[in-house]
């Protein structure tokens, strides 16, 4: 990875400091690293877990590493493709005052009509085509809105009038999986072209449908797409765990730095949830058996 990045990504992942590890350039390059260090600690420790696996997904840039783990992609040049996409999402935030803000919601809660509202009150200031949408559907009653700062500000004052019922800002520079992330769809455009795309070896599902990848070239596209697109997570476990009446579940394995996809599965499948198992590169044997 170091060969690829150009600096030291292990030693930012031990050591810090703590804010350049959370700048977006850093930051996925470091969940996608992680991430197949997991899958390389998984191994040799139960073989039949990933010999036998019959699906993968990934949640944003874990989808580059679902898809190497899948066959699909090369490290290398998945890696190099990940750095050019955090490099100019980095950039793009950069360029507008704008965030993430994630939702939970009653039952009630009309998500697309307060972003509606909130782009109203942006107009109001004076900001044009201002942009506030859903960018992430992680649960039932649960969202991650995204768009200028000003809108985000606006939904937190008016919490209440929109049914939401716990409402926080995410620590990250910009809206991701927004349009304000259309500066950063031809550079990876671009790399993806020069990039040799095999066909998976087992499903990957796309965060952009919540379906399965089919060939290469569908592969190149919904990459490409994903930066701009809302995350359909929740759609996508429920394409994943679709069973027959009756039929028995798979166990799921969340390779990488921390269990927010296990949390999430438990509210979307509880059935699925039970058979679920994190595996982090860092963590002991025995505080893992623990």
């Amino acid at each position: 990875a170091e060969k690829v990045l150009g600096y030291d990504l292990l030693g930012l992942c031990l050591r810090g400091p703590r804010d350049a590890l959370d700048r977006t350039q850093h930051c996925q390059p470091a969940v996608f690293v992680a991430s197949l260090a997991a899958v390389e600690k998984l191994t040799p420790r139960q073989p039949e877990v990933v010999e036998r696996c019959v699906a993968a997904a990934g949640y944003s840039v874990g989808e580059f590493a679902a898809l190497v783990f899948a066959g699909a992609l090369g490290f290398a040049e998945a890696l190099y493709a990940v750095k050019v996409r955090a490099e100019a999402m980095q950039r793009a935030s950069e360029a507008v005052p704008s965030g993430m803000l994630s939702v939970i919601g009653r039952p009630e809660a009309n998500y697309r009509f307060a972003c509606l509202e909130a782009r109203k009150h942006c107009e109001s200031l004076g900001i044009k085509d201002p942009v506030c949408t859903v960018s992430n559907y992680l649960f039932p009653d649960s969202r991650v809105i995204a768009g200028h700062l000003q809108a985000l500000e606006f939904l937190q004052e008016n919490a209440q009038k929109y049914y939401f019922t716990r409402t926080k800002m995410l620590p990250v520079s910009g809206a991701f999986h927004t349009r304000l992330m259309e500066p950063a769809v031809e550079p990876l455009a671009e790399v993806l072209e020069s990039v040799e795309i095999q066909k998976p070896l087992l499903c990957v599902y796309s965060n952009v449908d919540g379906k399965k990848y089919m060939h290469s070239k569908h592969i190149k596209k919904l990459l490409v797409k994903q930066v701009v697109s809302p995350v359909l997570w929740e759609q996508t476990m429920h394409a994943v765990y679709e069973r027959r009446q009756g039929t028995e579940f798979p166990f799921t394995y969340e390779v990488g730095p921390g269990k927010q996809l296990g949390a999430i599965l438990r509210k979307c499948n509880l059935k699925a949830w039970k058979q679920y198992e994190h595996v982090d590169a860092l963590e002991d044997e025995e505080e893992a058996e623990t």
